[in-house]
């Protein structure tokens, strides 16, 4: 399906559920659409700092455009919403929910804008939101796009799915702005895996380049990652064609390639061998282990994300992986 460039039809009232950097770039986002934008974020500091036109603390540098408005009631922001972007990390997602159900407005849409897989349950998000807010269509957000390059109001496309076709059109609609091109699916699964496991990918190919082992192993590493995607991908009915677009080949490139994406940063600096403490834990660390799991439970051939796995749980070291890879049964090339 296409998507549209068109600015909204009118205003909105959004809810912009997470106060961090992709939370703040899509909250001036949904401004430069024409909507109405409240932005809830935890940290008392943060909602003043916005106050003022600012997040240094996610975003430092940019200046953000008047017109949002911050609190750190949940109440509040959700008040009167018209649709709803779920912007926290996987892992803390069903606690936010949980939060936020008492307050949430009945059968408004709720956009997931994060990107995993349930650690202790293995669900895709969507499903969390199934679970605890069943009365509010479900959507995701996704695509290659870093938070600074949607701040600083570069171009930018990313894709809107939903189950409904018309939700996911109207959502595209109603997103897209000058320098954001917002396409519409209704492979809601299949976006949502292929935003997942690229982190996974992100990370091995991170730690490629971290050990110094070359070009041509990362673009071995993104390449065969590729198609273990697509072959968990078609496990859970994902569609090709999803996989081979933004929220799929497009992401992976875009976090495979350079260290503004938080995964690949993690993955360098364990190939370096330097320490992790002070890094935001990315949000493939836990997608990895949970991927490899579900991976094994369904017979699927995916030793990257297993080597992945298993360098972060401290099993093997990224040597030892990429020696394990390279020694694995040979096999024809279109062996997806």
């Amino acid at each position: 399906m296409t998507g549209s460039g068109h600015k909204a039809p009118s205003g909105w009232r959004i809810a912009v559920l997470g106060g961090g950097a992709w939370g703040t770039a899509l909250a001036l986002a949904m401004l430069r659409a024409g909507h109405f934008v409240r932005l809830y974020a935890r940290d008392p500091e943060t909602v003043a700092a916005i106050d003022r036109g600012e997040n240094p603390r996610y975003l430092p540098g940019i200046a953000l455009q008047a017109g949002i408005v911050a609190t750190s009631d949940i109440e509040a922001a959700l008040d009167g919403a018209d649709c709803v972007l779920a912007v926290a990390p996987a892992q803390s997602l069903r606690a936010m929910l949980t939060t936020a159900k008492t307050h949430m407005p009945k059968d408004v849409p709720l956009v997931l804008c994060a990107k995993g897989i349930e650690r202790d349950t293995g669900a895709l998000l969507s499903a969390i939101v199934d679970e605890i807010l069943p009365k509010n269509p479900v959507a995701a957000l996704s695509g290659p796009s870093f938070a600074t390059d949607v701040a600083r109001g570069l171009p930018t496309a990313v894709v809107v799915a939903a189950r409904n076709e018309g939700l996911a059109a109207d959502l595209a609609a109603r997103f897209s702005a000058q320098n954001l091109r917002c396409y519409s699916s209704d492979d809601l699964i299949g976006v949502e895996i292929g935003g997942a496991l690229k982190n996974v990918f992100a990370i091995a190919a991170g730690a490629v380049t971290g050990a110094g082992l070359g070009a041509s192993a990362q673009a071995a590493m993104v390449t065969r990652g590729f198609v273990e995607l697509r072959r968990i991908g078609a496990a859970f009915g994902a569609r090709p064609e999803t996989l081979m677009g933004l929220s799929g080949l497009g992401d992976l490139l875009l976090t495979c390639s350079s260290a503004q994406s938080r995964n690949f940063a993690y993955g360098l600096a364990l190939g370096q061998g330097k320490p992790l403490a002070g890094l935001r834990l990315a949000e493939g660390v836990p997608t990895a282990a949970i991927a490899a799991r579900i991976a094994t439970e369904r017979k699927i051939d995916a030793p990257i994300i297993a080597a992945v796995a298993a360098i972060l749980d401290g099993t093997i070291t990224i040597r030892q992986a990429v020696s394990a890879l390279m020694t694995r049964p040979l096999k024809t090339e279109s062996d997806v």
